[in-house]
């Protein structure tokens, strides 16, 4: 990517350092997995892992429910009103990501039984700011995502742009486990982690994202033509056309389906991989949870940096190779149960998010910031996947061959490089 003018690309700036925040924060949701799994869960035996697993579900249940109200938002009052909006959500999850600190600390022994299991109602109040993070992460890539690839950055193309800003992101997705583990846990060792270690990180990042917020008031972000209708209705703006339904784009329509089994298969890896490494760190494997999910979200950063020098590639075919190369890298690790292999899946996964979205909003015009919108509730394949990959671990007793589940994932992203995605 060529150098930046810094009065040109200001927007495209300011948005790419919020999507950071956004990728680091959706990691630190995922990473507290592991150590909730203790703080939290330690006296439920039965649906231990299933009950871990719904801190993700809780975080892109958000997305299923209010990524296409967001669209109709964002088509009505614009990019910066839509952007505030969202990032006030993002402070109010971590309000209750603190008081579920607080809950554990002062109220640790009030909670309920659940099929046996005694859980905490701390756990349910971290729950609730999972959701709100979720929803507020949902919110903001729905603004970020189309501004992005429409923003008229000299000498760059739609996809490069995207795979910059994701690029970005990946830092944050890079650091979180770190952050986790070095910073919020302090290194200390896992089984005698506890939750009222959360309060004082929460904190402090609950006033990074005041003042995140309170910055974007005060900067300038034009809107972008031809991205928005002119009214809330569904008559495009430019003529007197019959309006169009979102769904009746056929790239558009594959293109969410296709973006579920994606963050099915992303999350999976990212926030269950940990798990996995827990199992077998039990049987006397020398695995470092947070080296793999750190290895993992690196690949993203190393695969999109790289992209984002290449203007000239084209998203499709670039979806089809990197599927390929994933397909036969985890198939690989499943058999031989190689941790390493699965996070060195990250490199493949780096750029399908970019090369999804811009297949499925391709031509779309006018009708863009609702088709983001739409596009994003298929982000709630991160809620169900994981989940269903900790119930069947539970049913097993065993992560190896979990992972099939995300390998079906990987199938149906192949299929819309070479079927799917149609205008």
């Amino acid at each position: 990517m060529k150098s930046l003018n810094l009065k040109t690309a200001g927007p495209f700036l300011l948005l790419t350092f919020i999507y950071f925040i956004v990728g680091f924060l959706t990691t630190v949701n995922g990473q507290c997995q592991g150590p909730l799994k203790i703080a939290f869960l330690s006296e439920a035996t039965t649906m231990r892992n299933s009950l871990t697993t719904l801190i993700s579900f809780a975080f892109f249940l958000g997305y299923l429910l209010n990524s296409s109200r967001t669209g109709r938002m964002l088509n009505l009052i614009g990019y910066k009103r839509t952007l505030i909006r969202s990032l006030i959500v993002m402070v109010e999850g971590l309000v209750f990501y603190t008081a579920s600190a607080f809950c554990a600390e002062y109220a640790g022994d009030a909670g309920i039984v659940f099929n046996g299991d005694f859980v905490p109602f701390g756990y349910f109040v971290f729950l609730i700011g999972s959701f709100l993070m979720g929803t507020a992460a949902a919110m903001l890539q729905v603004v970020i995502n189309p501004y992005i690839a429409a923003y008229p950055l000299p000498g760059t193309s739609a996809v490069q742009r995207m795979n910059f800003t994701c690029a970005v992101n990946s830092f944050g997705t890079t650091i979180a486990p770190l952050f986790v583990t070095g910073i919020m846990f302090a290194g200390v060792p896992l089984d005698s982690v506890t939750a009222s270690q959360l309060t004082l990180p929460f904190i402090l990042m609950t006033l990074c994202i005041v003042v995140t917020t309170m910055t974007t008031r005060r900067l300038a972000l034009p809107d972008i033509e031809g991205t928005r209708t002119a009214t809330n209705s569904n008559t495009p703006a430019s003529s007197g056309e019959k309006a169009k339904s979102v769904w009746s784009f056929r790239n558009l329509k594959y293109g969410v389906i296709t973006i579920f089994f994606y963050v099915g298969t992303e999350v999976s890896i990212g926030n269950n991989i940990n798990l996995h490494a827990m199992e077998l760190a039990a049987g006397g494997a020398a695995l470092s949870p947070a080296l793999l999910a750190t290895i993992y979200w690196g690949g993203f950063l190393i695969g999109r940096m790289m992209s984002a020098s290449m203007k000239n590639v084209k998203p499709r075919p670039m979806l089809i190779t990197v599927t390929l190369g994933a397909i036969a890298l985890m198939t690989a690790a499943m058999l031989t149960e190689n941790l390493w292999l699965l996070a060195a899946v990250g490199l493949f996964h780096s750029v399908m998010w970019s090369c999804v979205f811009t297949l499925a909003v391709d031509g779309l015009g006018e009708y863009t910031s609702r088709a983001s919108g739409v596009f994003m509730m298929g982000v709630f394949g991160g809620a169900v996947f994981p989940v269903l990959q900790g119930m069947l671990a539970d049913w097993i007793g065993s992560w190896q061959f979990t992972w099939i589940i995300a390998l079906v994932c990987e199938f149906v992203l192949l299929w819309y490089g070479i079927r799917g995605y149609r205008k």
